[in-house]
């Protein structure tokens, strides 16, 4: 038994008066934890990012369900000339589609195009007021992802994971940056088209990062923001009293356990205070001139996607960090008249082609279209066949994450370019290859921050928005 006893006095030797007991390497780490965040008085506050930016803020307007790129910016007159022929086996072998069946045909668009502007881009007459800013637009037409299911693709691109559980881009930038008005949030999503965006509110979560830089959905019609308001029977004294309580508790919690959560329960709680305040103030476009209103399209009081481009320009201009946009409703499948190319397609883009105009007229005027960066796109492209669905009539295309265009404007972008091209089906990419990482480190570049510096050590792993094996490049091609 002699044995037995040194062993179990060994143990209590070195719980109780090692140097290095575990006792000692937890009170090490807590005091540390404690003395890290006591010291932070907001999370919130701006921060200095690692070199100089180009720009201050971020407007991604994103099409959720995939725009056909042959309808809009990528013109196959190929396509069009063979429409409704056979399409050749060799970009059908090897390849998996969501819903296509059999042999399709190819479908060419029924839509004209013309070369715009002095840098002569292509785009659709179904686009006629923003044909006329693409002097001022770097259009990407080789755009790839390895995703091509909706909810995936969205995750992808958004937070740089396919799977549920990673931080989104402005919950990364407002980690990195922080946030010019402390009287609003840092990320902003506004939502249109009748729902959320395939991918769900994960494309607006924190993930792993602490929850104060979760984007903050605001409404267009009823309370901007749900839960904000002081319930029935408290004004604001009272709300002041009670939070002035809850944030002497929760900064006793802070001291004794050092939880990050703890810090940014108290700023949401002093956060959504502000808010009271100045979240009507900026949500409420009627006091926007007749003459502005006109110029987006937007009417008070409607839930819109035209609304939603003149409150990005209103959040920027009050110092919000990233504004989101999502409009639902650009999955053209061609199962019926409600998601084709010919009925459907056509509606959506009336919807969204004077308001961006507008956006990108409104802050060009005022001066913000340098410091803000604007991006449109979806999150994958669409197949140069029919799908044909249940030998359906209707014309629509099918997910294609082989190749797809977006653009973007503003704050640091070389205005009046095309980078990438497509094969003369626009199936394959011939040139200019730009991943969804390239995409993500090269806006993370544009506001000053290093995509390989900026990271959070979760499960074991330096986690970026870019991944953790960081397999990015700033795409130098695109920028001023």
């Amino acid at each position: 038994m002699n044995w037995l006893v040194a062993r179990h006095q060994t143990r209590r030797t070195f719980l109780r008066n090692g140097t290095l007991s575990l006792g000692a390497i937890a009170l090490a780490e807590l005091l540390g934890r404690r003395e890290t965040h006591a010291s932070t008085s907001n999370p919130l506050a701006p921060k200095p990012p690692h070199f100089p930016p180009k720009a201050k803020s971020v407007i991604y307007l994103h099409m959720s369900g995939g725009p056909p790129q042959q309808e809009l910016f990528d013109y196959k007159p190929k396509l069009v000339e063979l429409h409704m022929q056979p399409c050749p086996q060799e970009l059908l072998q090897n390849q998996r589609f969501a819903f296509i069946r059999g042999h399709p045909k190819l479908l060419g668009t029924p839509y004209k195009f013309q070369q715009h502007g002095q840098c002569g881009a292509w785009v659709s007459e179904l686009l006629p007021n923003l044909s006329r800013h693409v002097d001022d637009l770097a259009i990407i037409k080789s755009m790839w992802t390895d995703q091509f299911n909706h909810a995936p693709a969205e995750l992808y691109l958004f937070t740089g994971s396919p799977r549920n559980g990673a931080a989104a881009m402005g919950s990364w930038i407002t980690y990195g940056l922080g946030t010019e008005n402390q009287d609003l949030p840092g990320f902003v999503v506004l939502i249109s088209g009748g729902t959320d965006p395939t991918g769900g509110k994960a494309l607006w979560s924190t993930g792993f990062l602490p929850s104060v830089y979760q984007g903050v959905q605001c409404r267009t019609t009823g309370e901007p923001i749900l839960y904000v308001n002081n319930p029935a029977g408290m004004d604001r004294s009272t709300r002041r009293r009670s939070l002035d309580v809850l944030k002497r508790l929760n900064e006793a919690e802070l001291r004794d356990f050092g939880d990050p959560e703890t810090l940014t329960r108290i700023e949401q709680y002093e956060l959504a205070f502000r808010m009271q305040l100045a979240v009507p103030d900026v949500m409420d476009i009627s006091r926007e001139s007749p003459k502005i209103l006109d110029l987006y399209g937007a009417k008070p009081g409607q839930a819109s996607f035209a609304n939603n481009c003149l409150l990005a320009r209103r959040l920027v201009e009050r110092g919000v960090r990233y504004v989101q946009l999502f409009d639902w409703g650009w999955d053209c499948h061609g199962t019926g008249p409600g998601d084709d190319i010919v009925n459907h397609l056509p509606k959506k883009c009336k919807e969204i082609d004077q308001p961006i105009a507008a956006l990108l007229t409104d802050l060009k005027q005022r001066g913000l279209l340098k410091q803000t960066l604007v991006i449109w796109g979806g999150e994958f492209g669409r197949t140069s066949m029919n799908e044909a669905r249940g030998g359906s009539t209707f014309l629509g295309r099918d997910h294609h994450p082989h190749c797809f265009t977006i653009w973007l404007a503003g704050a640091g972008i070389k205005p009046g370019i095309t980078l990438g091209a497509t094969d003369e089906f626009g199936y394959f990419i011939t040139e200019g290859k730009m991943t969804v990482h390239d995409l993500q480190a090269t806006i993370l570049h544009l506001l000053g921050l290093d995509a390989w510096k900026l990271r959070y050590p979760y499960q074991g792993l330096q986690q970026r928005l870019i991944g953790p094996e960081g397999d990015a490049k700033v795409r130098h091609e695109i920028l001023a």
